[in-house]
């Protein structure tokens, strides 16, 4: 595995708008008195905090998994949606993913620091998904180094603006406060074993683009528990935005090969190594499906509807993401079809 040399953070204006903050302000203002300010604390924690705070769950000794919500990324969930991870060594803390906003980055610091007082040696992003990247800022605020893959931060610097902006609009400039672009500190290219900073083995795994460039899982090899970022989901349908499909298949064979004991997914809970199987059976039957679609004739304006699959309706997000992925791996396949 080669390592670049670190590079430096930048930053950008947070635009304006009316938050919730200004109102709670405006709110204890108006009432005014003692009693009203001694709760602000209480209120501030009800207004922007209306989820409970991350909790580790033990997968093995020094193992850990942080579940992230159902669903798609909005204000009720206030985007934390994907699952992270850390792993406990005897000089230190590996963390996996970092959560969508600083706010959440603190809170998974602070969840960690519930389970140990070992220092956060680095902090490892496995793809360039929204919901794992920007709570960065806050373990690069209390000088943790950040690392990823080259190909995953390319991705992440070509278009992680816009979804920065998205997200202040869907869950506020109060959540999104002190989140921004960054530059990691420690670009990675392919396979290998993680620096021994925190005492214990822990290893790499990347087979290039897969569901998304530089996709990479994390395998600890005292537990033989992995973390597999974006290469899995479990009960929550993949998303083939940024996928090359047969990539994605070698990826799950190789995954697969591990033979892990544990499988942490991106989504969804942990399970064991079926959580690998069933994401494969997914995109060979949306294949199969859309292939058959092709063969038949079918336009586009008809793909949506005609490529359900039953199997997997009661998974999370089928009915938004399994109806984008049939219309994307339509053309791609049309496409194909056109070459030849």
């Amino acid at each position: 595995m080669h390592v670049s040399s670190p590079v430096t953070p930048f930053r950008r204006p947070s635009p304006r708008g009316c938050s919730r903050r200004s109102l709670l302000t405006g709110l204890i203002a108006w009432t005014g008195g003692s009693a009203v300010r001694a709760a602000r604390t209480e209120l501030e924690a009800l207004v922007l905090d209306p989820l409970p705070q991350p909790e580790a769950r033990e997968l093995a000794p020094g193992v850990y998994w942080v579940p992230g919500l159902p669903g798609e990324v909005d204000g009720r969930n206030v985007g934390r949606t994907g699952n992270t991870g850390f792993i406990v060594g005897p000089q230190g803390v590996l963390a996996l993913d970092a959560g969508v906003s600083r706010r959440h980055g603190e809170a998974l610091l602070a969840c960690i620091a519930r389970v140990t007082d070992r220092p956060v040696r680095r902090l490892l992003i496995t793809h360039a998904r929204q919901e794992f990247l920007f709570g960065a800022a806050a373990f690069r605020a209390r000088g943790i180094p950040v690392s990823m893959q080259r190909a995953t931060a390319g991705l992440m610097a070509s278009r992680c603006e816009g979804c920065l902006d998205t997200l202040r609009v869907l869950l506020g400039e109060d959540h999104m406060a002190g989140t921004q672009m960054f530059r990691p500190d420690q670009l990675l290219d392919g396979s290998g074993p993680l620096q021994d900073e925190i005492g214990r083995p822990v290893r790499l795994l990347s087979w290039g683009h897969a569901s998304g460039p530089g996709d990479s899982a994390v395998l600890d090899e005292t537990s033989h528990i992995v973390f597999t970022g974006g290469l899995c989901d479990h009960l929550r349908v993949p998303d083939l935005q940024d996928a090359r499909l047969q990539g994605w298949r070698d990826a799950l064979a190789a995954l697969r090969e591990l033979r892990p004991r544990r499988v942490v997914p991106g989504h969804g809970p942990a399970g064991d190594a079926a959580v690998i199987d069933a994401v494969d059976d997914y995109l060979r039957a949306l294949e199969q499906r859309l292939s058959q679609l092709l063969d038949a004739g079918a336009p586009l304006s008809e793909v949506a509807e005609r490529a359900e699959l039953p199997a997997y309706a009661g998974w999370d997000q089928y009915d938004v993401i399994h109806r984008r992925n049939a219309a994307l791996l339509f053309l791609r396949l049309e496409h194909a079809q056109l070459l030849r």
